[in-house]
């Protein structure tokens, strides 16, 4: 039986560490209709709709994660795009009401985000 060098078994970590944190990869473009959420409030209570609308918008604009929710019941996790930031902060701005979100499709771990391109209300 052949026992691998420590050399051998150093680079196999260290791939598999390279592997495992490499960044996500957009997987398609997407465009999904639905209500902007507050997640924390959402995940934690259930909450939505039109009676929820000031509290989202309060935490939207404090800067605690958004998503929007199909009329499928998919949520997706609203991202920013940093060198395009402004669709992100017009999805901000919905809280809590009716959008349609257009932007690239990101999933690892697990989590399935959206990279706000446009939102607007339908």
């Amino acid at each position: 039986m052949r026992i691998p060098s420590l050399g051998a078994l150093a680079a196999a970590v260290s791939l598999c560490a390279l592997v495992a944190t490499s960044a996500a990869v957009a997987q398609e473009d997407i465009a999904v209709q639905g209500e902007i959420l507050d997640l924390t409030c959402y995940l934690h209570k259930g909450s939505k709709g039109r009676r929820h609308r000031a509290c989202a918008e309060m935490c939207a604009e404090k800067g605690l994660p958004i998503g929007v929710l199909t009329e499928k019941d998919e949520v997706f996790l609203l991202i920013e795009d940093h060198d395009n930031p402004g669709p992100y902060a017009a999805a901000v701005k919905l809280a809590g009401q009716d959008a349609a979100i257009k932007g690239k499709k990101y999933a690892k771990g697990g989590v399935t985000a959206i990279m706000v391109l446009e939102a607007a209300q339908p």
